[in-house]
């Protein structure tokens, strides 16, 4: 399904050029309507935050509806985010070829946070055989509930977890694509759009590594066809 443009005050193609510029590139509100405003635009930086927020997360969903499968052996960790003046965690995950498989941001780092996490991923993807982790205990034991839930519901094989920091060297070098984009923002005022701007910066970040994209289509194109 499409994303609806209806009763928006300018055209698709503007809102989605600014929308993908600022998920794909490290310039803050006031950068982009510096950039906007050079093709004849002039578009306050509050009404670009109100269409990051908006849009970012539709796209987000029309992504992760269009990725390819992942290989069987994953990598997951989190990353720090600073939402309204406080470290935030986004817990992120990819599998062994570095494609993105789903992240979450959590106010908390602790076992409720990543067992729910872990079922997210599980949930948009199909269960891997492999899970790699730091030595993070909340992410053992969140691991190993799900494994529990697994076992007793009979909805797939038990996930093999291993704690090997070197093999997540993958994951932190993907982190700092993220860190690269969200430092002009210099933070975040809310955390709802904190989860909508970073759900954005993810699919950007993913039509970059290729698991929607089109090898003929330019990035910007994707993100055009994504919103259909």
């Amino acid at each position: 399904m499409s994303i609806s443009f209806k009763w928006a005050q300018y055209p698709m193609s503007v809102i989605l050029f600014a929308v993908f510029f600022y998920l794909r590139y490290p310039v803050s509100y006031r950068d982009l309507e510096e950039i906007i405003s050079e093709r004849g635009f002039e578009i306050d930086h509050s009404t670009l935050n109100r269409w990051i927020v908006r849009y970012a997360p539709l796209l987000a969903d029309q992504a992760h509806a269009r990725k390819r499968t992942s290989a069987s052996s994953w990598r997951a960790d989190e990353t720090y985010i600073k939402v309204r003046g406080q470290w935030t965690y986004l817990y992120r995950a990819v599998d062994r070829d570095g494609q993105t498989l789903d992240f979450m941001l959590s106010e908390r780092r602790n076992l409720p946070a990543a067992r729910r996490f872990f079922k997210k991923v599980i949930a948009s993807n199909s269960g891997p055989e492999r899970v790699v982790i730091d030595k993070s205990g909340a992410n053992l034991v969140g691991l190993q509930a799900v494994n529990v839930i697994l076992k007793f519901t009979d909805q797939g094989t038990q996930i093999h977890i291993r704690q090997a920091k070197y093999l997540n060297n993958i994951l932190e070098q993907d982190h700092r694509f993220i860190k690269r984009i969200t430092k002009p923002m210099m933070g975040f005022k809310a955390f709802h759009s904190a989860e909508a701007t970073l759900a954005g910066i993810e699919v950007a970040h993913m039509i970059r590594k290729g698991p929607i994209a089109n090898r003929n289509r330019r990035p910007f194109q994707v993100s055009a066809e994504l919103a259909g």
